[in-house]
Parts: C-alpha cells; sequence; structure tokens
C-alpha cells in the first residue's frame, strides 16, 4: 500500500501533545481546503492556545490575533480580499469564552467565513483551567474539586446557540474520537469550506478532541471518557443544514415580509 499523500499545506510535523485531537483536525481541513483547490489560496487566523503551534507548519498565510479575536480578524481577511478562503481556527476557550461575542456577531452578520473550534473542555495551552465547556465535575486546575454546576453553570452548546440565528449558512459538530466520525468530520468540514466558496455565509464547525495531557489520563482513558461523558452532553451532526443561495433569499425575504407584518 502507498503512504498516505502528505496534504500540500503541511508544511512540518505537528508539535501537539500525545493524543491530542488538534493533530487529526489539522490533517482534515488540509486536506478539504486542497481538494478545493484553495491551498494557495487561504489565510488561516488562528486565535490564542494550542492552535498557536500551526503557525510554522502550514504553507499559507497565517495571522496570529489577540485572545479570542480570531472570528473578528477573519472578518477583517474576507473583507479585505473576498477571492480568498479566510478560516478561522480556534479552541473553545478562545472563541467561546474570551471571543463569545466575536464568534457570536460574526455567525449574526453571516459573515462569509468558516471557523472551526477544537472543543477539548477547558483551557489548554495555558494550564488546563475550566472553559464554558468544562463538563459537571471535571477536575481542572481552576476547579480542582471538580466543575460544580450551581456556582458556574452548565457547559455551553455555542453551535446550538448559532444555529438558531436565521440566516447562518452551516453548523455542525464533529469528533475525532473514532475513523469513523473523523470521516463524518471530513464531510462537515467541506460543507462549512462549500458554505463560504459559494458565497452561501457564515459556517461553523466545533471538533470535540480529547486533551489527555490537561485531563490527566492515557490516551485510551480520554477517548473512553469521551464516549461516556463527553459526547452524550455535545450531540454531533449537522444542527444547520446547508442552503441554496436563492433558498437563503427566500428566508430573508420571508422574514422581512414578516417583520413588515405581512406586507
Amino acid at each position: 500500500m502507498a503512504p498516505k499523500k502528505i496534504p500540500e499545506l503541511v508544511n512540518a510535523p505537528h508539535v501537539f501533545c500525545p493524543g491530542c485531537g488538534h493533530g487529526i483536525a489539522n490533517r482534515v481541513i488540509a486536506e478539504v481546503i486542497e481538494e478545493v483547490g484553495y491551498a494557495q489560496k487561504t489565510i488561516m487566523t488562528l486565535g490564542v492556545g494550542c492552535s498557536c503551534n500551526m503557525s510554522d507548519h502550514w504553507k499559507c498565510d497565517v495571522l496570529q490575533t489577540a485572545h479570542g479575536r480570531g472570528a473578528a480578524c477573519a472578518t477583517g481577511v474576507k473583507v479585505a480580499r473576498p477571492d480568498l478562503l479566510s478560516i478561522a481556527y480556534q479552541g473553545d476557550g478562545d472563541a467561546y469564552v474570551i471571543g463569545l461575542s466575536e464568534t457570536l456577531n460574526a455567525a449574526y452578520r453571516n459573515t462569509p467565513i468558516s471557523v472551526f473550534v477544537i472543543n477539548n473542555n477547558n483551557f489548554a495551552m495555558t494550564g488546563g483551567q475550566m472553559s464554558w465547556t468544562t463538563m459537571p465535575g471535571q477536575i481542572t486546575t481552576t476547579s480542582p474539586k471538580g466543575r460544580d454546576v450551581k456556582k458556574t453553570g452548565f457547559p455551553i452548546r455555542v453551535p446550538e446557540i448559532v444555529a438558531g440565528f436565521e440566516n447562518v449558512a452551516y453548523v455542525a459538530r464533529g469528533s475525532v474520537h473514532s475513523v469513523k466520525e473523523i470521516r463524518r468530520l471530513r464531510g462537515y468540514v467541506k460543507n462549512a469550506v462549500e458554505a463560504q466558496l459559494s458565497g452561501e455565509g457564515y459556517s461553523l464547525v466545533e471538533v470535540l478532541a480529547p486533551c489527555p495531557t490537561n485531563w490527566g489520563m492515557n490516551v485510551e482513558s480520554a477517548l473512553n471518557w469521551m464516549k461516556e461523558e463527553v459526547l452524550p452532553y455535545f450531540a454531533l451532526g449537522e444542527l444547520r443544514e446547508r442552503r441554496s443561495k436563492n433558498g437563503l433569499e427566500k428566508t430573508i425575504e420571508a422574514s422581512e415580509r414578516s417583520s413588515c407584518g405581512g406586507k
């Protein structure tokens, strides 16, 4: 069997921790970008977090943003260069906590960018602190006795919020915990990219990923914990399916008629 081809966008081996899900997500995204013919026409906007490790091993222009500003900077890229593929790659802490406003506003405006959020249930790069996606009872450096939902609330499901926006183009949640789900994730990523390139608008794909280092587990235990604790809470699948551009225009027209009292 011939060795699997390294994606054109990958410049060097990744430097993520053993068992981390970022490496798989990186490859899936790189393969899709190459497949649609945009390997040399992509600008990657990186949030602050483990995604910072990507800056040296991607053969495309990369912007390192301030914490939480991934979607805002990706919006600027798309405004300045609408001919390019603008991607924001962030972690859950960056996109959903520090940058929740930027994430939601880009979605609310249906800005034509593709946002990929790696959700590993903690602020991984800064030492494993509690994030808004940290599971109930999960131990982190800032919840050493386990997350107490009576004090901190339950984990936030941002894709479900975004999917409720009337004109957003595409929303999905995938995972890298199994070969089956990695294959499905590839389809979600391709839909997100194509939704931007076809002019449909904003897309968000959340990727559930293990973080054995900060979870204090080996890889096998981390994957099992995902199946037992994370997946029942964060449902996988497409939360907002793509519509044709004409279908989107009809939805906007219907919304406008409704706001005008049906006239």
